[in-house]
């Protein structure tokens, strides 16, 4: 079984592209969604209350998101702290969910920092829906209702489109110029024949 690893930059429609590999069968682990979750977990409450103190909650013991983004999107440093807590929490999560998922051919982790967060080396190949900073920055505007400004913060943490696309197995654009969904069924198939010449091996 291969690990694929999904990723784009905000706004570029990753999770629009993992939803169709989805509807092809298969599996899709969420790395955001998932890191989002541990936010709950309490041992994770107490490292982000020792790291970024109390302004960080909200009602006492929830951690309040729009406050953490805001404190991380701020400042590399404690960005990096907040990954170092999560990053290693996900990837022992995802390393468990694949056991779960042995029967397909291969599986996909989607994430929007697999690169910035030295986590390339987990998968097998890796994809990359590129699309130009431009329109993802007008999509991420109209579906986040967000300013240009927080946006503009949070991208200046990720990489450049053009540096995933050099360092990435299989490129998927978004940029409207070419539908999406034959680009995708392109990728599966080729996934498919790998993972099978690997059975041969």
């Amino acid at each position: 079984m291969l690990k694929v690893g999904l990723t784009g930059n905000l706004g570029s429609g990753k999770s629009l592209v993992a939803k169709i590999f989805e509807i092809s069968g298969v599996p899709v682990y969420h790395a955001d969604d998932i890191s989002k979750k541990f936010l709950t977990n309490s041992d994770v409450r107490q490292k982000i209350r020792s790291a970024f103190g109390s302004k960080a909650f909200i009602h006492g013991n929830d951690i309040d998101r729009k406050k953490l983004g805001k404190i991380v999107f701020s400042d590399p440093g404690k960005l990096a702290t907040l990954n170092s807590i999560l990053h290693p929490m996900v990837m022992d999560d995802f390393r468990l969910w694949i056991a779960s998922h042995s029967e397909h051919p291969y599986v996909i982790l989607e994430a929007a920092i697999i690169f910035e967060s030295g986590y390339s080396s987990e998968f097998d190949k890796i994809i990359h829906v590129s699309c130009p900073e431009k329109i993802c920055i007008e999509r991420a505007m109209k579906r986040d209702q967000t300013s240009r400004e927080e946006l503009l913060q949070r991208i200046r943490f990720q990489w450049e489109d053009e540096k995933k696309t050099v360092m990435s197995d299989y490129i998927i654009l978004n940029d409207g110029s070419e539908m999406v969904i034959p680009q995708v069924l392109k990728i599966h198939d080729l996934l498919i024949n790998l993972s099978l010449q690997d059975k041969e091996v």
